[in-house]
């Protein structure tokens, strides 16, 4: 008899779950570019896209694991993103893309990352974090940095667990975002961009 692989059969099942639940239509998030949220459009993801993502993220067996996937995840969704929408032109920081349509600060890439981030926890695709609200550090009194933010949920800690910066601003466009924990990046952990 052969057997089908952990992920085939992960996948069967999915597919299984998708045919015969209830239907839904293509989602649509709201995407911030120009810096500040200047302009804010939809974009719009397919089932079939989804699917795809969920089966990458239930794929998880931990927090450290689905941490790991979101930041594939997020990648993703913004190349999907940025086949609609002109943020395709997004480029690391603030600088490197100066004035270009389509550019994302911090503030956008904090606003949508929450975004997506809750349309996957909306989906029941987050299993051990929950979207917390975006959080702004401050540095030398003048510089400031956004980010969105997971919480690790734990059924012993009803407040929930460990916190985490999920920052996308840090890198080319569709790069997989900088996961690390809250504290760190408050203390401008991070890579670093001009």
């Amino acid at each position: 008899m052969i057997r089908p692989s952990r992920p085939a059969l992960a996948g069967a099942l999915l597919a299984a779950a998708l045919a015969h639940g209830p239907a839904r239509a293509d989602e649509a998030v709201t995407i911030c570019y120009n810096y500040g949220c200047l302009v804010e459009a939809e974009a719009r993801f397919s089932e079939a896209q989804l699917a795809e993502v969920a089966a990458r993220l239930l794929r998880a067996d931990s927090a450290l694991a689905e941490r790991a996937i979101v930041a594939q995840v997020l990648g993703q969704l913004y190349r999907w993103a940025g086949e609609q929408l002109p943020i395709g032109a997004d480029r690391p920081g603030d600088y490197l893309d100066f004035g270009e349509h389509g550019t994302m600060d911090c503030i956008d890439h904090a606003t949508s990352t929450t975004r997506l981030l809750t349309m996957l926890a909306e989906r029941g695709l987050l299993r051990f974090h929950s979207v917390e609200p975006v959080r702004r550090r401050v540095r030398w009194l003048v510089t400031q940095h956004f980010s969105a933010v997971l919480r690790e949920t734990h059924a012993d800690a009803p407040e929930g667990g460990a916190r985490f910066a999920v920052d996308t601003w840090f890198g080319e466009h569709g790069d997989p975002a900088v996961v690390l924990p809250l504290e760190d990046w408050l203390n401008g952990e991070g890579p670093n961009v001009s």
